[in-house]
């Protein structure tokens, strides 16, 4: 750039001239007006070019800018030289304030804004003053949309093909966002903006988790000045891990009931806006607003569920809540008039009027939480958005309001759990007549709920199926609203062309004036692969067609092909519920191919394949082409199985781990997982002369997990099993004072998760025998029918010598509940189990059978 000049004049003048050189090349800046002119782009220089006060907008082709050479003059004293300050970074003028909000696991219909029945004021408010876009599109999970949404690449080229907790060892889907993609968070801040992050993040790999780092991969090394948040897929939002950058905070301590993450994060936002107002005003903010809501748990306050149950919004059942949400989606002109629902789908959800009593009242206490969760974190938005203008800046706000990163959730089951964590492990399968004595509680902190699967089908109107079906629109297809108040115009506009979770990042630069980078830190970037839809806010452009006419879906092994109004679709064969099955053995070709025509049907309803065969098997070629240009291959459709997938995490290679003092917060995906395996825990304490208590290893919490305490001086070790059952060994007395060796040896009876290489589950949750010792003799022993096969409580650590967040037996303790002995050292090993090669030729004929019966 600069230098390419400065070389032009060290050849042009004599030697002579070269002290002057400095003071000239400040001097063409001046008599340029105060551009840099590159191969590419000028530079605009605001102020008095070297002054303390002088800005500018960079070209942005290389991140960070390279610094300016030296415009000043060095002699031999200070006093006869002159100095020159390289002029700071600053958008382009009237680059907008940009706020974008992306909610969980919402369906099209939720909002009132789309003809739903939940009151979302906040985004009716942006509807009005902008547009709503009625196809934007995500990828059906959650961290694949997030990874899309934050780098404008598909999800399988930002390696998030499935969620980190299912990562596998493939470049689409080990959840590594690589160094040549940079987020928006970084391209704006390089280009001047303050930067944040306030919620979910789910784009942290589960196995980078931990205080060991590296933290490249958070949002603070990924762009983003600020994180207020938790790591994770979701968080108990009345105690949630919640971060402060990279640093754990409780905020809630002492406040438990009573404080909730939904407005603590608003409350945070708000902070951080009005900090960076007083500090330098004209600095225009960037923030990503990703709440929790509406992903289980669902945690309103009660305020809200006392507003929603007086509006008896869902008496009738969820069939007549389709029929009500389509006709008012109808009435505001959000979908066709002569759009079409599908038939509900009896023989996978039971006819509201053939529920039982008990599930009725279960059920709508369900519905009526969820929708208190929806109502009340759209409010708190509207915080967040009245402080903008609260501050003077709405009129120049950019604000994307994006409902769901994926479809309404169906991981409840039919029946919906007081326990998500359940359903994990494949048991969520409690009656309505068991859940129904959480009834009372259900949405506080002593559930970790989510509900029946028929209101999900319900909000995901007018289309059908769910989260995780990526070849149904009710998976993929959201809504949005996006105001501008400076440059939208056309208010209240409804804007129809396709638009993906990928195309938000090339419309904030647009926006903004700023290019997407070449190189960012000396790597050279991958090609942004979304297409800007800043075209759409001219009034002139409404019926223009979208300039986004391919995208590839896939999820889990169900895909689809969405190309100029075509849909080519893969029929659903898996509940999301149903995850613990074995896997379809060939993805790409083993299949029930759908087609549409989305130019003529709205909602996904006829099927037009049959007609149309030479359509569907060019779209299949393309879909492959797609595939294998986005990193999609090679297609897995398996889902429980990836959970206990091996990973590159700080655990991997060892089966011994030695704690010498206490220590919380590890998170799961970094600590040893005592799952489908043998394992000894042994601690070595001592015990002072009135006696100890207290936690010595604890993984987990109330929802699932794992406990080694001393309880009144006993020793005591107890399996959660995922709050329908825990399992206790105790010993008979208290520890005598002095020093004692507790350990609890465990040996398991199943081949463990080796099997699942050769998709088969028979290795995972099975017996085992668990034996409590004090100074090497037995003093408790039982059998576990079964174990957990997958996951423990996600949103809690692995805690030494102390508990945080919840304990796993609310009535043995309340945490934290320190050691008040003395920890020498605790040691976990672990015996893996093994397979032989009997086993292995067994599972390989099993396997053989299984895929020649497809």
């Amino acid at each position: 750039m600069f230098r390419s000049l400065k070389s032009f004049l060290d050849r042009l003048l004599p030697g002579r001239f070269q002290p002057i050189l400095p003071g000239l090349l400040a001097l063409i800046m001046v008599i340029t007006s105060g551009f840099w002119w590159f191969p590419a782009l000028a530079q605009k220089i605001n102020g008095v070019p070297g002054s303390p006060s002088a800005t500018m907008s960079i070209s942005g082709e290389q991140l960070p800018a390279p610094a300016p050479p030296f415009g000043g003059v060095i002699k031999d004293g200070a006093l006869q030289s002159k100095p020159w300050w390289a002029p700071r970074v600053a958008p382009p003028k009237e680059a907008p304030n940009v706020l974008l909000i992306i909610t969980d696991d919402a369906g099209f219909g939720v909002p009132s804004t789309f003809g739903g029945v939940i009151p979302t004021p906040t985004m009716d408010r942006i509807a009005k003053e902008g547009l709503r876009y009625n196809r934007m599109f995500s990828t059906a999970l959650c961290s694949p949309t997030r990874a899309a949404l934050i780098t404008g690449r598909n999800h399988h080229s930002a390696g998030f093909g499935v969620i980190s907790e299912q990562s596998t060892g493939f470049p689409g889907y080990n959840s590594i966002i690589e160094r040549d993609k940079a987020t928006i968070g970084r391209m704006l801040k390089d280009n001047g903006y303050s930067t944040a992050w306030f919620g979910k993040d789910h784009n942290v790999p589960a196995f980078q988790a931990s205080q060991s780092g590296p933290f490249d991969q958070w949002p603070t090394g990924m762009g983003f000045e600020y994180f207020y948040g938790f790591v994770g897929g979701d968080a108990n939002q009345w105690q949630p891990n919640l971060f402060r950058n990279t640093t754990q905070i409780y905020p809630f301590k002492g406040r438990e009931g009573k404080w909730n993450l939904i407005t603590g994060m608003a409350d945070d936002a708000i902070d951080y806006m009005m900090r960076m107002n007083q500090i330098n005003p004209s600095k225009p903010i960037f923030i990503k607003y990703a709440p929790g809501a509406t992903h289980a748990p669902h945690h309103p306050t009660q305020e809200w569920v006392d507003k929603i149950h007086s509006m008896h919004l869902f008496d009738d059942g969820y069939e007549k809540l389709r029929d009500r949400i389509f006709e008012n989606q109808k009435q505001l002109g959000v979908i066709p008039k002569d759009a079409k629902l599908t038939p509900w789908p009896s023989d996978v959800l039971k006819p509201w009027d053939q529920l039982t009593a008990d599930e009725k009242k279960l059920f709508i206490r369900q519905v009526e939480v969820f929708a208190a969760y929806s109502a009340y974190n759209d409010y708190e938005v509207g915080r967040v958005v009245q402080q903008f203008q609260d501050l003077g800046k709405l009129d120049n706000t950019l604000i994307i309001y994006i409902n769901g990163d994926n479809g309404a959730s169906a991981e409840g089951g039919p029946l919906g759990t007081p326990n998500e964590v359940a359903f994990f492990n494949g048991l969520n399968k409690l009656p309505a007549a068991e859940q129904l004595k959480f009834y009372d509680v259900w949405g506080t902190e002593q559930t970790y709920n989510h509900m029946s699967a028929g209101w999900s089908w319900a909000f995901d109107t007018p289309f059908d199926w769910f989260k995780q079906n990526a070849s149904r629109l009710g998976g993929i297809n959201q809504n949005m609203v996006v105001s501008w108040p400076a440059r939208i115009k056309d208010k209240g506009a409804l804007r129809e062309q396709f638009v993906h979770v990928i195309d938000v990042v090339p419309t904030i630069l647009e926006a903004a004036g700023i290019r997407p980078p070449e190189v960012v830190d000396g790597i050279k970037q991958a090609p942004i692969e979304g297409a800007s839809f800043l075209y759409t806010f001219d009034s002139k452009n409404a019926k223009t067609p979208s300039r986004h006419t391919t995208q590839y879906f896939e999820m889990m092994g169900q895909w689809a092909l969405y190309k100029d109004g075509w849909v080519l679709s893969t029929q659903v064969n898996r509940a999301p519920w149903e995850a613990f099955g074995a896997a379809n053995p060939d993805p790409l070709n083993n299949q029930v191919f759908q087609l549409y025509n989305l130019n003529e049907d709205f909602s996904q309803a006829q099927d037009i394949a049959a007609q149309n065969p030479q359509k569907v098997k060019e779209m299949r070629q393309e879909f492959l082409a797609e595939a294998k240009k986005y990193q999609v291959l090679p297609l897995d459709a398996s889902v429980a199985a990836r959970i206990v997938a091996p990973r590159p995490n700080i655990t991997a290679g060892r089966s011994e781990f030695v704690y010498t003092r206490p220590m919380v917060g590890l998170p799961q995906g970094d600590s040893p997982l005592l799952l489908n395996t043998s394992y000894t825990v042994t601690a070595d304490i001592e015990v002072p002369q009135a006696g100890a208590e207290g936690i010595l290893l604890t993984s987990g919490g109330r929802f699932g997990g794992y406990g080694f305490y001393l309880l009144k001086g006993k020793p005591v070790w107890l399996w959660n099993l995922v709050d329908l059952e825990r399992l206790k060994w105790e010993g008979p007395e208290a520890l005598t004072p002095g020093k004692h060796t507790v350990e609890f040896d465990f040996k398991y009876d199943g081949l463990g998760a080796g099997t699942l290489a050769f998709n088969d589950f028979s290795g995972v949750g099975r017996p085992g025998t668990g034996a409590l010792k004090v100074d090497g003799q037995v003093v408790a022993t039982k059998t576990m029918p079964k174990t957990l096969p997958m996951i423990l409580q996600w949103d809690e650590s692995f805690d030494v010598g102390s508990d945080t967040l919840t304990g796993v037996n609310d009535a043995d303790y309340q945490p934290p509940f320190a050691f008040t002995g003395k920890l020498n050292k605790l040691t976990v090993k672990l015996d893996r189990p093994q397979l032989s090669p009997a086993d292995i030729k067994k599972l390989e004929t099993a396997q053989r059978n299984n895929t020649a019966s497809e």
